[in-house]
C-alpha cells in the first residue's frame, strides 16, 4: 500500500491527500539549557531540577552536566515533591538523600529548609536553575528558584537560570496582585496569579525588583514567541510536578489552583487533576447548566461524576463538571475559577465552606487568602460581589504591574 492511503474498512481504501490533514508542525525551540556547555568550564556545579528538566531529546539536565568534560557535578537540589518528583501529594516533605549514580548529595528545598544553607552551597563555584515552571504565582517552583538567588548572594555564589518556556504562554496576565501581609511559600512578591512570563524573565523580575542582589545569569529560549503554547515549541511535555500531568490541566491551572482553599474538589486523585471539580453535594448538570449561561469565554463546562482516589472527598462520588478549554487565546482562568466558586456557593450555601488553615507553612491566614494573595476574594463571595465585579477590581494591580513586567521581558 502507499504512503499516501490507509485502510478504513476491510476491502476499503481512503486515499489521502494533503488538503485531508492540514498539519503545522511546532516550531523548534532551544532551551537555555543547551548552551550549559558554554558556561560551565571549569566549575563545581550545583543543580536545581527536578523530572521535568530534560531537552527536546528527552536528555535530564544532570546528565548532561555530569557528562561535561571539566565540569564537577558537585550537588542536587529537589523542589517541592523532590528531585524525582515521586511524591504525589501535595505538601509533603522530602528528606536529603544522595544520587545513586553520580554520588552526589541530593538536598531537598521542601522540609526542614526551603533556602539553601551555606553548608549546602559550600564549595559551590555556581548554581545552576533549569525548572519548568507553569506561568502562575502559586506554583512554588519560582518561590524556590527566589529562595535559591537570596541565599546564593549571601553566599557569593553566581546562579545561572536556565529559560524554559512559560507552557500557557507569554501573553495573558490575569487576577489580583499580591497584597503586602500576605506572603507564603505559595506567594512571596507582587505579581498577579497569572504573570506571562518565563522563569527566566520571572527570576531578573525578582533579583533586581524585590531586592534579592544574586549574581544572575539567564540563558535565554531561542526561537520562542509569547503567543506559543507548550504544544508550539517542538518540546516535549513532562509533567512538571505529579498533579499537572498534561497541558490541559496547566492551561486551567492558574485560576481552579484556587479550589484548594475551599472544600471542593479540585480534581487530585483523579487522572484529570484541576480540569474536573465538585464535591458530594452538588448536582452536575445543575451546575455545568449554571456555568455554561454565563458569558466566560472559550470554556465549556460538561456534567461529570467523579469519584477521587485521594486527597478531598476520597472515594466519594461527587457531582461536579470537567472544564474543556474550546478557545485558549481567549479563556481566562482565573475568572473562570471565581464564576464557578461563585456558583458552587450559590447552590450550596450551606455545604461550601472555606478550607482553614494549616496550609503550605501558613497557619494562621486561610489558605484561600494566600493563594488568591489577599482576603477581597473571600470576603466579596462572602457578601455576594457579582464574578465579573471581582475581576474588574484586578484592572489597577494590573495596570501597575505590566510597566514592571515589560522591562523584564527577553522576547
Amino acid at each position: 500500500m502507499g504512503s499516501g492511503s490507509v485502510p478504513a474498512l476491510p476491502g476499503v481504501v481512503v486515499l489521502l491527500t494533503p488538503a485531508s490533514f492540514p498539519y503545522n508542525p511546532p516550531v523548534p525551540v532551544t532551551l537555555g539549557s543547551a548552551r550549559l556547555a558554554s558556561r560551565l568550564s571549569g566549575q563545581r556545579v550545583g543543580l536545581v531540577a527536578n523530572p521535568a528538566s530534560v531537552d527536546a531529546t528527552f536528555r535530564h539536565v544532570s546528565e548532561t552536566v555530569a557528562a561535561l568534560p571539566g565540569v564537577t557535578l558537585a550537588a542536587l537540589f529537589g523542589p517541592q515533591h523532590g528531585f524525582r518528583s515521586d511524591l504525589q501529594d501535595n505538601m509533603v516533605e522530602t528528606d536529603h538523600v544522595r544520587h545513586p549514580v553520580f554520588d552526589v548529595p541530593i538536598y531537598s528545598l521542601y522540609g526542614e529548609t526551603r533556602e539553601p544553607t551555606g553548608a549546602m552551597l559550600s564549595g559551590l563555584d555556581l548554581l545552576v536553575i533549569d525548572l519548568q515552571d507553569v506561568g502562575t504565582r502559586v506554583y512554588t517552583y519560582i518561590h524556590t528558584m527566589t529562595n535559591c538567588l537570596r541565599a546564593c548572594a549571601a553566599h557569593g555564589v553566581p546562579v545561572v537560570v536556565c529559560d524554559r518556556p512559560n507552557p500557557v504562554g507569554g501573553v495573558g496576565v490575569e487576577g489580583t496582585v499580591l497584597q503586602p501581609g500576605f506572603e507564603s511559600f505559595v506567594g512571596l512578591f507582587p505579581i498577579p496569579l497569572r504573570h506571562g512570563l518565563t522563569i527566566g524573565e520571572l527570576a531578573r523580575l525578582c533579583n533586581e525588583t524585590f531586592g534579592l542582589h544574586a549574581t544572575l545569569e539567564v540563558l535565554p529560549l531561542e526561537g520562542w514567541r509569547r503567543e506559543m503554547f507548550q504544544d508550539d515549541t517542538g518540546l516535549p511535555w513532562v509533567l512538571p510536578s505529579p498533579n499537572l500531568p498534561t497541558l490541559d490541566s496547566a492551561i486551567v491551572y492558574p485560576g481552579m489552583v484556587l479550589l484548594e482553599g475551599t472544600n471542593l474538589s479540585e480534581g487530585r486523585g483523579t487522572t484529570r487533576p484541576f480540569e474536573l471539580a465538585g464535591a458530594p453535594w452538588l448536582d452536575a448538570h445543575r451546575l455545568a447548566e449554571a456555568l455554561n449561561d454565563l458569558p466566560l469565554p472559550g470554556v465549556h463546562f460538561r456534567p461529570a461524576e467523579f469519584q477521587p482516589t485521594f486527597q478531598k472527598h476520597a472515594g466519594q462520588t461527587c457531582g461536579g463538571c470537567q472544564l474543556h478549554v474550546t478557545d485558549r487565546t481567549i479563556f481566562r482562568p482565573i475568572l473562570t475559577a471565581v464564576a464557578l466558586l461563585q456558583v458552587c456557593r450559590v447552590q450550596a450555601p450551606d455545604r461550601f465552606k472555606w478550607r482553614q488553615p494549616p496550609y503550605e507553612y501558613e497557619t494562621l491566614i486561610p489558605p484561600v487568602d494566600i493563594l488568591y494573595g489577599s482576603d477581597q476574594l473571600r470576603r466579596q463571595l462572602d457578601d455576594e460581589v457579582p464574578y465579573a465585579a471581582i475581576a474588574d477590581g484586578w484592572a489597577a494591580g494590573l495596570d501597575a504591574f505590566r510597566p514592571l513586567r515589560e522591562r523584564h521581558l527577553l522576547y
